[in-house]
């Protein structure tokens, strides 16, 4: 099959372009609002960007409150979202008010970064730490603003469990890395697929 996107006359019952564009792997961001609040939310628009220096990124679909956090403080982190938690990330992406915590909503520690003030997942087995260096609204092709915007940050700390290095690497098996698949699909790096139903309005 083919059909244009300006269209998207695919005839399928879901919209096929995350599924396609996938595993995506998921940036559970946490962050701190200047009223001192704690915010945690999973990102499948998340990726590494560069090694030097190190750079990663996240997409906002709308103006979220992880977005407004990061843009306040220059700061956020990004907690692995491992198998283990996979259904207290789930809980995360409860839609909210400004203010709540989806640490609490989700049963997890907060806990605050060692060098950025913004908390992090504390039973995550890796963790990082970020510095927004760039916040980005991409453009189309009319130059209309997308309705996604990019955070860029550097990361300046690592945090590493050593329950899951062995013989001087992290072991994956171990750590089992969530990833977002298409539509309501998950995998954890193996041939393991998997569904989870997000919460209401998420």
């Amino acid at each position: 099959m083919f059909y244009r996107t300006d269209t998207n006359a695919h005839g399928l019952s879901h919209d096929p372009f995350k599924a396609i564009v996938a595993p995506r792997p998921i940036g559970w961001i946490g962050t701190k609002g200047r009223d001192g609040s704690y915010n945690l939310s999973p990102y499948s628009f998340f990726n590494i960007v560069s090694d030097r220096p190190k750079l990663v990124m996240f997409s906002s679909s709308g103006r979220k409150h992880s977005l407004r956090n990061a843009e306040e403080t220059g700061v956020f982190t990004a907690s692995l979202a491992s198998r283990n938690l996979a259904q207290q990330m789930n809980a995360s992406s409860a839609p909210v008010d400004y203010g709540v915590s989806e640490f609490d909503l989700a049963g997890l520690t907060a806990r605050l970064g060692e060098i950025v003030d913004a908390p992090y997942v504390a039973e995550a087995f890796t963790v990082l730490e970020c510095q927004v260096t760039e916040v980005i609204q991409p453009k189309g092709l009319d130059g209309e603003d997308a309705e996604s915007i990019m955070v860029l940050g550097q990361v300046v700390g690592i945090h590493i469990s050593e329950q899951i290095i062995r013989n001087g690497r992290i072991d994956m098996e171990l750590a089992r890395p969530m990833a977002r698949m298409g539509y309501r699909d998950y995998t954890d790096g193996g041939s393991d697929v998997f569904e989870i139903t997000r919460p209401p309005g998420a």
